[in-house]
């Protein structure tokens, strides 16, 4: 926490200085009327505001320098100026019409670009749309996102696999700050809820420059939700019902901004029974999760910080055969209770034409397992009395994850046409064990990274050039010191061809530090019947990824192809012995090189004069091998995403919409040597919603359904396909929440 009290220190100690205005006008290009309720956004600072109903805007208390402003609404094509700060002028800003969704500014890298200024390809998803596709969870809503899918044990362990890579090889980033939660277990999921978050981004590739290691596959970024504008104050609450798992969830929201402060706070519950295939529910699927979040921030114009809080508190079950059939929504043994709490502080000084960034993060993260036998009587009132003696039993496993991190970034003033970023991270990570069994052992690891990264503008190109220095010092109770380092680099290109074609292609290194589970595990893993043991003398992964991108754009046609290669030295992964320990099958940790190749293509058909509807197709492979020929494990089927939408406004509703989909996952028959082939399937989804005017406040509805034919399945990443379990049947859900 010194760094933080630096910070306010430098706060304290800073002069009062004249405030920085801005005001301006938004309008329409075509029909120059004025254009109320357009989100005018100074990324970087944080900070914006709203036009009122005759397109006016202000915004006050803005440092002295160069930022970039942002005009997004739907319907309109988002607007982006680098602005200079004093600035004198009334600025008039013209918005064109779009049928194209709204680009929003990329946070997960450095330069808080639009999508289409970025020279790095990051896909980017709000969680509320996710939400209204009927996701039930946060792991299952980012799987609809192209190249991302997860790795699941039921309905409530989910973890991210970006273009074939999953575990401690994705990065995981929420609150700014890296999460750590045991991330190395199969049957470990995000312990992440979805309450409280505004969208999510997804970088797919090596992203070891930015964030060093553990980024090797690529990263995931939860953005959290903003404070409000300044000088205003909102409320809302919603809730949803799942009927395929009889679940609920509900959450209350308030935030409030004033002209130096500002305030946030979110509460959310959920609870689910076991989930049905149809022909049957899967035992102890069930789950129960609690989560609350809370912010405080603070802005002048020279300084600006937040302090943001996470408690997520989950008891899930943990699915071993089909047994039990019942709607309860108690988790039965053995499951897991994790408690995950994450403490974060981001605050920025401004300077002159440059600014220092400083972001602390503390993770504390308690996981416990239960794992005793006991008896289950058909009698409610003797299934809660076991269910008050599971909560009074010790763990068998017991283990607490207490993580330091900080990141320190420094923006140069810009020289020319060069923007750019030094910067230093780190972290200080302890694990204990208080339970019987033993999976890692007590350890602590040090990191350390160093960067450096230049964007540089010329009038059709953009390059962006990085490079990093890492270190990685891992020591355990059992006398395991071992130290990992790294250089890292990366370079990129994005030009406009023509008008209306992007191209863009980026080289990066990446590396990846074995984790501890790798080195020094021995034992049984529940969730995944196998007895695991470590091996000391592992090396880093590296790897070397060619990623292009190409893009074409009109008024009403939207092509995207993306293709990468990724080669991947020395690629660490777990195989079967043919021994047995405790009747649980003996994996060993080995090394090998290996390479996964792959991409993304698709088609968004807007076709005119019909603005209302938007046709969506698009189509995603990966494909990886180890040196010898063998193929990887978990690597995602093939898979095609056709959608229909329409969008519609009239007397009675605002922001309608309605869709129709249909996912086509093909059967995966390229699989390692312990999997077996999975067949193909069809899910068909379909949906609409949209805002009404309840008691003069937004009342927004959300309607869903999928796997409407009710189609039995299984997933290709299901941690219960060796069982022959299938997945989730048909589900329908309601969502509403009402804004105050």
């Amino acid at each position: 926490m010194r760094l933080f009290i630096i910070i306010l220190l430098c706060f304290i100690a800073t002069p009062v200085v004249s405030q920085n205005i801005i005001e301006g006008r938004v309008i329409d290009n075509t029909t120059e009327l004025p254009l109320p309720f357009i989100d005018v956004y100074f990324p970087q600072l944080e900070k914006g505001g709203t036009t009122d109903e005759n397109g006016h805007f202000k915004i006050e208390n803005l440092p002295t320098g160069s930022y970039k402003l942002v005009c997004s609404s739907m319907g309109y094509k988002t607007y982006g100026q680098i602005i200079s700060i004093p600035y004198k002028s009334h600025l008039a800003i013209a918005l064109n019409t779009s049928a194209i969704e709204m680009e929003e500014v990329i946070v997960s890298t450095p330069f808080h670009k639009l999508q289409r200024d970025n020279v790095m390809k990051v896909e980017r998803a709000k969680i509320a749309d996710l939400k209204a596709s009927g996701a039930v969870t946060l792991a299952q809503g980012i799987s609809d996102i192209a190249g991302v899918e997860s790795i699941t044990t039921g309905m409530s362990i989910g973890k991210p696999v970006i273009r074939g890579l999953s575990s401690n090889r994705v990065l995981v980033y929420t609150q700014g700050v890296r999460l750590e939660n045991q991330q190395f277990g199969d049957e470990h999921g995000l312990g992440l809820n979805d309450a409280g978050v505004e969208s999510v981004e997804v970088i797919k590739g090596p992203a070891s420059l930015l964030y060093g290691s553990d980024a090797l596959g690529g990263v995931l970024y939860l953005n959290p939700e903003r404070f409000a504008n300044q000088d205003e104050t909102h409320a809302d609450f919603g809730a949803s019902y799942y009927g395929n798992t009889q679940g609920t969830s509900a959450n209350v929201g308030y935030k409030t901004s004033g002209n130096g402060f500002k305030f946030l706070i979110r509460g959310s519950a959920a609870e689910h029974a076991d989930y049905d295939t149809k022909d049957y529910r899967v035992t102890n699927t069930r789950f129960k999760e609690k989560d609350l979040k809370a912010g405080f921030g603070y802005q002048n114009t020279r300084f600006k910080t937040e302090f943001r809080y996470n408690l997520n508190d989950s008891k899930l079950g943990i699915p071993e055969e089909i047994g039990i059939q019942s709607t309860d929504k108690d988790p039965l043994l053995p499951y897991q209770k994790i408690t995950n709490h994450v403490f974060s502080s981001k605050s920025n000084i401004f300077f002159d034409n440059s600014s220092l960034n400083v972001t602390v993060g503390y993770l504390y993260n308690d996981r416990k397992e239960f794992e005793e036998e006991h008896d289950h009587d058909e009698s409610e009132d003797e299934d809660h009395e076991d269910e008050d003696h599971d909560e009074i039993l010790d763990p068998a496993l017991h283990m607490k994850l207490k993580t330091f991190n900080y990141d320190v970034k420094y923006n140069l003033p810009t020289y020319g046409k060069f923007e750019t970023i030094i910067g230093v991270q780190g972290m200080n990570q302890i694990n204990t064990n208080y339970g019987e069994e033993t999976l890692i052992p007590n350890a602590t690891t040090n990191d350390i990274g160093i960067l450096a990264m230049s964007h540089i503008h010329f009038n059709t190109v953009d390059i962006q050039l990085g490079g990093r220095y890492d270190n990685r010092n891992i020591s355990t109770e059992d006398d395991l010191n071992r130290s990992f380092n790294s250089f890292n680099g990366a370079a990129g290109i994005k030009t406009n061809i023509t008008k209306k074609i992007t191209l863009r292609l980026n080289l990066a290194t990446g590396f990846r530090a074995p984790n501890l589970a790798e080195l020094t595990s021995y034992g049984s893993h529940e969730g995944t019947n196998r007895f695991e043991i470590g091996n000391a003398n592992l090396k880093n992964e590296q790897n070397f990824q060619t990623d292009l991108a190409l893009e074409y754009k009109n008024k009403h046609l939207e092509f995207f192809a993306n293709g990468f290669y990724n080669s991947i030295n020395n690629y660490i992964y777990i195989s079967p012995n043919g021994e047995a320990i405790n009747n649980d099958p003996v994996y060993l940790y080995l090394q090998d090189d290996a390479a996964l190749y792959g991409g993304e293509v698709g088609i968004h058909f807007h076709p005119h004069p019909i603005h209302w509807l938007h046709f969506e197709s698009s189509f995603e492979t990966v494909t990886g091998k180890q040196d010898g020929g063998t193929y990887l494990p978990l690597i995602p089927a093939n898979n095609f995403n056709n959608t229909i939408r329409v969008e519609f406004d009239n007397n009675w509703i605002e922001k309608g919409y309605a869709f129709v989909k249909l996912s086509s996952t093909l059967a995966q028959n390229n699989i390692s040597e312990f999997e077996t082939d999975t067949d193909g399937y069809n899910l068909l989804s379909v949906g609409f919603g949209g805002d009404l005017q309840v008691f003069k406040n937004t009342l927004n509805v959300s309607i869903s359904g999928s796997n409407l034919t009710n189609k039995r399945y299984i997933n290709h990443l299901s941690r219960l396909k060796s069982d022959g379990i299938y997945n989730m049947g048909r589900n329908l859900s309601v969502g509403l929440t009402y804004k105050i």
